[in-house]
């Protein structure tokens, strides 16, 4: 069994979080500002110093563009069976 924060099914939503942030041609800053956080918030989410709840995963994901249920699906796919909570 893996640790969450760096589980195969984190890694994959944290990469997914990346890619569609660059997708939509912002920066860290960009995303902070939307979020009306600050740009360190977004770098531990990225860095993967920080999971994101459910909730904070819809706010990203509005704020980048990017449908929510593909993220969900992506992390799905790369959970383990038995992974730890």
């Amino acid at each position: 069994m893996t640790k969450t924060i760096r589980s195969s099914g984190h890694e994959a939503l944290r990469e997914a979080l990346i890619a569609a942030r660059k997708a939509a041609g912002m920066t860290q800053s960009d995303l902070a500002k939307k979020l009306k956080c600050h740009q360190s918030f977004v770098a531990r989410i990225e860095s993967g110093e920080r999971r994101v709840d459910v909730i904070e995963l819809i706010v990203l994901a509005r704020s980048i563009g990017t449908d929510v249920r593909e993220l969900v699906s992506l992390a799905e796919e790369h959970t383990e069976l038995d992974h730890r909570i």
